[in-house]
């Protein structure tokens, strides 16, 4: 078989790697790009290239090309630093949830503004005593007549503070066991009983933040798929969270950085950067055969394992390059010091193990 790029997608990663190089130059290099790098600026110029919704279906506003693209430009763009953060969860998981479960009226009113770059979503996912185990989560919306009275609080809600949407998984049954009974409703983050406490993390970034829920009225109609079965629907959105590009090369800048320091005539360090070259390339074809849907379901633990692991990996090898420099200040180091969390968000390494133990090997419970 030729694993070669064609060369049109040749032709679209030097377009986009010439457009997130303009962007960096002008908004600044932002480390881990997707987290970090928040411009509606700049997600309006993706939208105007078709590079937002790119592999969306045509009959809903979407490019309709192949995922291979979006791969393309996205790994361009955090590779630079660019920031992309504005779009990157309404392009990556709301649209398609939105397209795969929600009401024609829920994507007329809100995929355009997706599609444009205008609106920004955040992801009401984890709670103070219910981080990777999302069955026990305890935000609750009550069912009152035409609307929905919701309640609780969230955490490590990434660009609360900026969010348009809040893409809120929430309990509307505590009937049944615990995966029972979840549900995902939109709810408007100007909402009256929202309050949003942005958290400075050690890197000195806020966009993680603490949400509270009190007494906050939506519509009914923004309910997203079936009351109370979204269990289901939550863990389609997670597929595409932790199988991507994104998982892979959040701390490239920082690699090439170290390497063009590193002492390179010594065989042990030429030896170790050809083992995390390889852990790239590894890497790469694990979220290749995500996007082109070749790997079993569930298997986007172990990608997203493999790869946020290996970033940690080459956070070790940049500290080692560096040596005492590696406690001064600078956005290279900011960039190392966020390592930790690579294994942490979107689900811990040990959930990852268990979920591909038992959900993909089919192995006896522990």
């Amino acid at each position: 078989m030729d694993f070669a790029w064609t060369p049109e997608q040749i032709d679209l990663r030097e377009h986009a790697r010439k457009v997130a190089e303009s962007a960096v130059a002008r908004h600044g290099r932002h480390n881990v790009a997707w987290m970090n790098g928040y411009s509606k600026e700049f997600s309006r110029e993706l939208a105007a290239l078709g590079w937002i919704g790119m592999i969306w279906p045509a009959e809903h506003g979407g490019g309709g090309r192949p995922p291979i693209d979006r791969l393309i430009v996205g790994e361009e763009m955090i590779k630079a630093g660019a920031p992309i953060a504005a779009s990157w969860f309404g392009d990556r998981q709301m649209g398609p949830a939105l397209i795969q479960y929600g009401t024609q009226d829920q994507r007329d009113r809100f995929l355009p503004g997706i599609l444009a770059g205008e609106t920004t979503w955040c992801i009401g996912m984890s709670e103070p005593n219910a981080g990777s185990d999302l069955a026990s989560l305890k935000t609750f919306a009550a069912d009152d007549g035409d609307e929905w009275v919701i309640n609780g609080q969230k955490i490590w809600t990434s660009f609360g503070a900026d969010a348009d949407y809040c893409y809120l998984i929430c309990r509307t049954s505590n009937d049944g066991p615990p995966h029972a009974g979840i549900s995902e409703i939109i709810v408007p983050m100007d909402t009256p009983g929202i309050e949003v406490r942005p958290i400075t993390d050690m890197t000195t970034n806020r966009h993680f933040c603490e949400v509270f829920y009190t007494d906050v009225r939506v519509p009914k109609d923004n309910l997203v798929g079936q009351q109370g079965a979204a269990f289901s629907q939550t863990m389609r959105q997670l597929e595409h969270e932790r199988g991507g590009i994104d998982r892979l090369v959040s701390n490239w800048a920082q690699f090439r950085a170290a390497c063009e320091r590193a002492d390179t005539s010594h065989p042990l360090v030429r030896q170790e950067i050809a083992a995390l070259e390889t852990g790239y390339r590894i890497g790469r074809i694990l979220v290749i055969r995500e996007v082109l849907r070749q790997a079993p379901a569930g298997f986007s633990a172990a990608t997203k394992c493999f790869c946020t692991e290996h970033q940690q990996r080459v956070d070790e090898f940049v500290s080692r390059t560096l040596g005492a420099d590696a406690m001064l200040w600078d956005d290279l180091i900011e960039g190392m010091i966020y390592g930790p969390a690579y294994t942490i968000m979107g689900g811990t390494s040990n959930v990852m193990r268990n979920i591909l133990g038992e959900r993909v090997l089919g192995l006896a419970k522990g």
